[in-house]
């Protein structure tokens, strides 16, 4: 975000007038349950208690209807293509097969119209089908559910396909694995507009992680019970260097404390977390920089030595490797819209 609190590459977050930011989802016959509702979960409900004005979400028709889920739920909405192409952030959620493979010409057009126009774009799952035909994905980086690695990349050689990642950003078009990951994307876009207190918050309300380590090749298919157990022993360890990110922390102390070799340590954190664990460390003392930019008035040399990196120099430069802004910008943007959420809510859903 600069520091008008406008996304890098994406869409202003409403206008001068407090109009809210608009998410329209693409809505085809055959749609999946989960993937669709996800979007009507994180934005179409009013969390204006946490920050105000909160997103408008609006269903868009594909087709003519009526349009019912895979499940036959019938989805009804007066919101159609011309509304899709107008939003502020669209989404194509997983489609069936037929529109995978064949993409109705309409919802082609809008997607490359709200592109043109600079909108952001978002697939969750099998929706990333429709965003390559679109041509919206050549050149780029993406990812859908792993069942579809060999197809998608065998259809789309112009994508830049990567099989292992929840997610991927890639300029204003952002593309997601399958099921669970259309939670971890769209938090992502919460925490891109609003911060990561807020994403938090909706996270909590929806009592899930505000953000899940590791890629998904991690579900691609059924682990061994050992394989399982290695999985699970990390989880102590990782909670307990969380708690200690402002002390010095090393790879032979994580590993002494998880009983293992330095060696053994390192291998099975990258074979688990799909990272390194000095990566690892970094970039959850970002995490905890971000929180307290946004929730405390600690002068930037404070938050430095409460999240370990020491000296406010170390901070701003690790900060902006990762963030792509220095810890006063990110405040600037994110202080004011933090507050409701850091004071945390009793209200459900």
């Amino acid at each position: 975000m600069d520091d008008n609190g406008t996304p890098v590459g994406g869409a202003p977050l409403g206008d001068a007038s407090g109009r809210p930011h608009v998410v329209a989802v693409a809505v085809t016959d055959g749609a999946t349950n989960f993937e669709l509702a996800v979007p009507c979960e994180v934005f179409g409900i009013d969390r204006s208690d946490v920050v105000d004005p909160w997103y408008e979400l609006r269903l868009c028709a594909v087709e003519p209807g009526p349009l019912r889920t895979s499940a036959g739920l019938t989805v009804s909405t007066e919101h159609g293509l011309e509304d899709l192409a107008e939003a502020d952030t669209v989404v194509v959620a997983a489609c069936p097969r037929r529109v995978q493979l064949d993409p109705p010409p309409g919802l082609l057009d809008a997607l490359r119209t709200a592109h043109a126009r600079g909108r952001r774009i978002v697939s969750l799952c099998s929706g990333a089908y429709v965003l390559a035909a679109a041509g919206l994905l050549d050149g780029r980086r993406a990812t859908t559910h792993w069942m579809n690695t060999v197809d998608f990349a065998h259809r789309f050689p112009r994508v830049t396909y990567d099989p292992s990642a929840l997610y991927v950003e890639d300029g204003t078009v952002f593309t997601s694995a399958g099921t669970g990951a259309a939670i971890d994307l769209c938090l992502h876009l919460v925490r891109t507009d609003h911060g990561s207190a807020v994403a938090n918050e909706v996270a909590r309300r929806m009592v899930v992680p505000p953000h899940r380590e590791g890629g998904q090749t991690q579900y691609a298919k059924p682990l061994p019970a050992r394989a399982r157990r290695r999985e699970e022993g990390l989880g102590p360890v990782l909670e307990w260097a969380r708690e200690r990110l402002h002390e010095p922390l090393t790879v032979a102390g994580m590993a002494r404390r998880a009983h293992l070799s330095e060696r053994t340590f390192a291998r099975r954190f990258r074979d688990t977390l799909g990272t390194t664990p000095l990566q690892w460390i970094l970039r959850e003392r970002v995490l905890l920089a971000q929180e307290l930019l946004e929730t405390t008035d600690d002068p930037v040399e404070s938050v430095a030595h409460r999240t370990g990196f020491g000296n406010a120099a170390n901070l701003r430069r690790h900060f902006g490797r990762l963030t792509t802004v220095s810890p006063q910008t990110y405040r600037h943007v994110f202080r004011h819209r933090s507050a409701p959420a850091a004071r945390g809510s009793a209200v459900g859903g």
